[in-house]
C-alpha cells in the first residue's frame, strides 16, 4: 500500500470536505478519465479506477473514519471484492446518483435527468439587419423589413401529414420522443437516454406527408415587418420583435425576431454612449476678438459665444445636444465641440499689409524699440485687445 496516493489528495480536496464537495470534485475526475471517453488510454482508466476507489471509500462514513484512523493500511485485508480494482472491495457503494448524472453527460441524457423532448416547444429566433442614419438613430424612426416567414400549412394545419390523416404514436419510444438504453458497468447496470432516431424526438410519425408543406407543416413567404427604431439607440445593439421568428413545435409560440442595427458614419460628428462629439472652425479674428459663433448640432445651428483669446483645441460643452437615454428619451448627453482656429492661406495685399501692422504693434511691447519712453508708457495703458480692434480698424 506504500506505493498509493493519499486518497485525499487523489479527489483535490481536504480533509474536512464534505459530501457535497467529495462528490462535486470526484465527478469532475470520472468525467475527465472516463474509459468511454478515452478508449485504449490505460493511462486515463488507471487515474479514472483510482479517482474511483478514492471516492467510494471517502464518501462512506464508516470507511472514511477507518481511513482518517489507519490509512490504506484499513483495507489491506478486506480485498477480493466486487471491484477488481487491486483487490479492493466495491461492495456495498452506491454509485447509481452520480454515475447517472455522468451518464447523462456523456451520452446525452441519464436515467435521473430524463424528460420528454415532445411537449411543446419555443420556436428559433430569427435575424435580421436595419440600416439608419446618425440622425435616425438619435431621435429614433420607423423603418419596414422584408423577411422570409414561416406559417402554419393551411392544408394540414401543421400537423405534416396528408389531408385526412394524423400522424401515429412512434411505436419505438411509444410517443415519449426518447429511447432509454441499458448499459452494463463496472458498477452495474446505467441506464442513458437518447432521442429516438425514428421520430427525431416529436413521438409521432407521419405516414402520409401533406403535398402542400411536404410534411413540414409550415409554409414560407416573404412578408413585411414594421420595425419601430428607439431614440437613443447605438449601433451594433438589437431591437427584439416578439413572436416574430420560426414557429413553435408541439403547440409551443414562436420564436422573436431579433433586429441588429447599423448606424451610418456621420461626416461631422462622433458618438460615444450619449455623448457626442465634433469640431467647429473660427476664425483669427473670433479667437482673438470673441464673439458669437454658429455651430452644428444634430438639433441644427446653435449660436456660442467665444470667448476673447480663445486658444484653439479649446474644448466647449453643449449641455443637452446629445444622444437621448434608451430608458427615458428626454434625458439627453451633451454635445463637446472642439474649437479650431483657422490660419488664412489666400491674402491679399491689404490683408497681409494689415497683418504686418499687427504683428508690429505687437512686438513693440517686448523690443521696446522705435518708441520713446512716454509713447512705451502710453502704449502699456492700452490692452492688447485694444491694439488688436485698432489694427484692423485701419
Amino acid at each position: 500500500m506504500a506505493d498509493k496516493r493519499d486518497y485525499y489528495e487523489v479527489l483535490g480536496v481536504d480533509k474536512n470536505a464534505d459530501d457535497a464537495a467529495l462528490k462535486k470534485a470526484y465527478r469532475k475526475l470520472a468525467k475527465k478519465y472516463h474509459p468511454d471517453v478515452n478508449p485504449g488510454d490505460k493511462d486515463a482508466e488507471a487515474k479514472f479506477k483510482e479517482a474511483t476507489e478514492a471516492y467510494t471509500v471517502l464518501s462512506d462514513p464508516e470507511k472514511r473514519r477507518q481511513y482518517d484512523q489507519f490509512g490504506h493500511a484499513a483495507f489491506e485485508n478486506g480485498g477480493g471484492g466486487a471491484g477488481g480494482f487491486g483487490g479492493f472491495d466495491f461492495s456495498g457503494a452506491d454509485m447509481s446518483d452520480i454515475f447517472g448524472d455522468i451518464f447523462g453527460d456523456l451520452f446525452g441524457g441519464g436515467s435521473s435527468r430524463r424528460r420528454s423532448n415532445n411537449g411543446p416547444m419555443k420556436g428559433a429566433n430569427l435575424r435580421a439587419r436595419v440600416n439608419v442614419t446618425f440622425e435616425e438613430a438619435v431621435f429614433g424612426c420607423d423603418k419596414e423589413l422584408e423577411i422570409t416567414l414561416k406559417d402554419e400549412c393551411g392544408a394540414c394545419h401543421g400537423t405534416g401529414a396528408k389531408p385526412g390523416t394524423q400522424p401515429v404514436t412512434c411505436s419505438r419510444c411509444n410517443g415519449e420522443g426518447q429511447i432509454v438504453y441499458t448499459q452494463q458497468s463496472m458498477f452495474g447496470m446505467v441506464r442513458n437516454v437518447q432521442t429516438c432516431p425514428d421520430c427525431g424526438g416529436t413521438g409521432k410519425v407521419i405516414r402520409e406527408r401533406c403535398t402542400a408543406c411536404r410534411g413540414t407543416g409550415y409554409t414560407s413567404s416573404r412578408k413585411k415587418i414594421q420595425v419601430s427604431v428607439p431614440a437613443g439607440i447605438d449601433h451594433g445593439q438589437s431591437i427584439r420583435i416578439r413572436e416574430k421568428g420560426e414557429p413553435g413545435t408541439n403547440g409551443g409560440p414562436r420564436g422573436d425576431l431579433l433586429v441588429e442595427v447599423n448606424v451610418a458614419r456621420h461626416p461631422i460628428f462622433q458618438r460615444q454612449d450619449m455623448t457626442i462629439y465634433s469640431t467647429a472652425p473660427i476664425t483669427f479674428a473670433q479667437a482673438a476678438l470673441g464673439g458669437e459663433v454658429r455651430i452644428n448640432t444634430v438639433d441644427g445651428e446653435v449660436a456660442y459665444e467665444v470667448k476673447p483669446g480663445t486658444q484653439t483645441d479649446t474644448r466647449i460643452r453643449l449641455k443637452g445636444k446629445g444622444v437621448p437615454s434608451l430608458r427615458n428619451r428626454n434625458v439627453r448627453g451633451d454635445h463637446y465641440v472642439t474649437l479650431v482656429v483657422q490660419v488664412p492661406t489666400n491674402l491679399n495685399e491689404d490683408a497681409k499689409e494689415a497683418l504686418r501692422r499687427f504683428d508690429e504693434a505687437c512686438r513693440s511691447d517686448y523690443t521696446g524699440s522705435r518708441t520713446s519712453a512716454s509713447d512705451r508708457a502710453e502704449k502699456k495703458k492700452k490692452s492688447f485687445m485694444d491694439k488688436l480692434k485698432e489694427t484692423f480698424e485701419e
